[in-house]
């Protein structure tokens, strides 16, 4: 498979960088986008680098927030034919509140929810031989701060509405988009599976705010990582302070930008 970072927060190339995820994933069956970034900026670098997706087949949303399903209204007005999977709890409303006490709208776009595109999810899903969705619900080990701020309109956000992709094949990925459920937390319920390459977000710093989550946060989770034989590329809400933590301490991680590309 190859996995091409169409929507990211930092870039080095001729694409465009935009806080936000979009992977765009060529496997032996699919051609598939994991997540869409918060606008416009995916369909504009796709087009840079000849990418037509109204080719695309399958399109995974990994949670409620508009920075990784912003685009799925443009995205619907040139593919009609995709199926869209995304939990049932993502239309729900979603909020930030790193500033205060305001709460901002971060949630998708909710009138999209009845589009005939849209599949619905209520927890796991396989979708093929190569495809499996899957959820998470213990979240205990090495909660990040940095979800703190991020409210539904129960309260505090538990992310129920968030769900993460296996890709199998010659070499298993596992895919999540922030992975606001932790990263440890995702690869112990998808060992099963046995991931040999991670691709993701962690959510490890606030974007409002830029503070990066305490020491013995990150401290925590590297030594679960070097626990894992695989290789871990990670993007987007991780975080550049947070990442150089994460690098200096578990060999096998790297930082995927905007425009780079991987082959499993």
């Amino acid at each position: 498979m190859k996995i091409t970072a169409l929507v990211e927060n930092k870039s080095s190339c001729e694409l465009a960088a935009v806080h936000g995820l979009s992977l765009y994933i060529e496997t032996d069956r699919h051609k598939l986008l994991f997540d869409l970034g918060p606008d416009d900026t995916l369909l504009k670098n796709a087009q840079k680098r000849d990418i037509d997706l109204r080719q695309a087949d399958t399109v995974v949303l990994s949670h409620g927030h508009s920075d990784h399903g912003g685009a799925l209204a443009s995205f619907l007005k040139i593919n009609h034919t995709a199926k869209i999977y995304v939990q049932r709890r993502a239309f729900e409303k979603h909020y930030s509140k790193s500033l205060g006490l305001v709460k901002v709208p971060i949630g998708l776009d909710r009138k999209l929810m009845t589009h005939p595109q849209v599949v619905l999810l209520d927890g796991a899903r396989r979708l093929d031989e190569e495809l499996l969705l899957f959820t998470v619900t213990d979240t205990s080990k090495f909660h990040s701060t940095a979800n703190d701020t991020l409210y539904d309109e129960q309260g505090p956000d538990a992310f129920a509405h968030e769900q993460d992709l296996m890709i199998f094949g010659e070499k298993n990925a596992l895919v999540m988009g922030c992975g606001h459920c932790g990263v440890v937390n995702i690869l112990e319920r998808a060992k099963e599976y046995r991931p040999q390459f991670c691709i993701g977000g962690y959510h490890l710093r606030i974007p409002a705010t830029k503070k990066t989550v305490p020491e013995e946060i990150l401290s925590g989770i590297a030594g679960e990582l070097k626990k894992y034989d695989m290789t871990f590329y990670t993007c987007h809400c991780t975080g550049e302070e947070a990442y150089q933590y994460l690098a200096a301490h578990v060999s096998n991680m790297r930082y995927l930008a905007c425009g780079e590309s991987i082959e499993v």
